[in-house]
């Protein structure tokens, strides 16, 4: 006889009705220019799905929280004053330090965390990782680009600045090798140190590539002019992280035309900017708020998908609601879907956001930049997937 087929049990549903959004983003400390940027993002997000008639015919709610900065416990009591308040997922933290702090927590209390800004590879596989998405590459995803685009410019003897031995440089190594190139040189930055000195050793290994993982400040603008001064062209220079910034006068006019900036956060065009500041005008820094609206969009497809609020279904669910079906860009275009289908596959105003096991971006994207004549900051392309 055929054999019966085991019916896969349905899990129990752990939610009360409600979907309860928490936010945990910076209001005070050092990340607070950007934490009311992905607060806005987040209530543009939930304004259109409440609009579109919630999550599961009930409108969605918000309980914002403040992180604080990575040098306090703010962001676990803060935490765990979501989780008494009954929230089902939440958004953020937007440092890594404070994902890192809050995760295990998170883990206890079967509430995702999915974070617009977390960028350390290490959380990747940290205690209760599980239960931790982000829709911003990590560290090591960025060294894996990087390498691509500098090898893709005809570099092959490649030094990094400021980012020895990081998740970053070992991918950035490892890529470059897949290439047939090398990373010859890993140099790290103290405090204090001369960047006459650095740049005296950048030279002495020949490179026709240089990573800058530097502070974007004065160190960082000495060591170009060094640099320049040993005879290194603009065109030889890969800004990365915090070194991607406006120099303006502090350089020579010209001094940085030719170079490149590859930095996470998806830069919003007007339209989207535009979203976000209805929601506060005076945000200032829109820096990850994109990824913030879409980790909102996901969470509550998510829900939708498992007929559930609870933190639980919300984490089984993510996965799906990014990848594999059929491609709706909205979260009402996305339930337009599911009234005759049963599988979406939401594309975010970043891109697609297929997740992989860990809960990292399968397909991450980077902001590339140049530099004007005047040393200004120039936003390039999008360089997504």
């Amino acid at each position: 006889p055929m054999p019966t087929p085991t019916p896969t049990p349905t899990p129990t549903p752990t939610g009360d009705g409600v979907l309860r959004i928490g936010t945990l983003f910076p209001v005070t400390g050092g990340y607070a220019a950007i934490g009311a940027g992905q607060t806005a993002a987040v209530n543009a997000a939930v304004r259109e799905i409440n609009a579109a008639g919630g999550v599961l015919g009930v409108p969605v709610e918000i309980v914002n929280r403040d992180a604080g900065d990575d040098t306090a416990d703010k962001a676990a009591i803060s935490f765990a004053d979501l989780v008494a308040r009954g929230v089902d997922a939440v958004i953020g933290p937007t440092s890594s330090a404070a994902a890192e702090l809050v995760l295990p927590a998170a883990s206890a209390a079967s509430v995702p965390l999915v974070s617009p800004g977390a960028t350390a590879a290490s959380l990747t596989s940290a205690d209760g990782s599980g239960w931790f998405f982000r829709t911003v590459p990590s560290d090591a995803a960025l060294g894996t680009r990087l390498s691509d685009l500098v090898v893709g410019a005809g570099a092959s003897d490649v030094v990094i600045v400021g980012s020895a031995g990081s998740a970053m440089s070992a991918a950035l190594a490892d890529g470059l090798a897949a290439h047939d190139a090398e990373l010859v040189d890993e140099i790290a930055v103290d405090p204090g140190a001369d960047p006459a000195a650095i740049a005296e050793q950048v030279t002495a290994s020949g490179p026709d590539a240089v990573v800058l993982a530097t502070d974007g400040g004065e160190f960082t603008t000495a060591l170009i002019a060094a640099l320049e001064a040993a005879g290194t062209g603009a065109d030889a220079f890969w800004l990365a992280g915090s070194s991607v910034a406006g120099y303006g006068e502090a350089l020579a006019p010209g001094s940085l035309q030719g170079a490149h900036g590859i930095l996470t956060g998806y830069p919003p065009d007007d339209a989207l900017r535009a979203r976000f500041l209805l929601e506060d005008p005076g945000a200032g820094s829109l820096r990850y708020a994109a990824e913030a609206y879409d980790a909102t969009i996901l969470a509550a497809l998510a829900a939708t998908l498992a007929g559930d609020d609870g933190g639980a279904s919300i984490d089984r669910m993510l996965p799906a609601a990014a990848a594999g079906g059929i491609p709706c860009t909205s979260f009402g275009e996305c339930l337009d879907v599911l009234t005759t289908l049963d599988d979406i596959d939401y594309q975010g105003v970043t891109g697609a956001l297929d997740f992989d096991p860990a809960g990292d971006p399968l397909t991450p994207g980077f902001a590339l930049y140049g530099f004007t004549p005047e040393n200004a900051l120039e936003f390039s392309e999008w360089a997504a997937g």
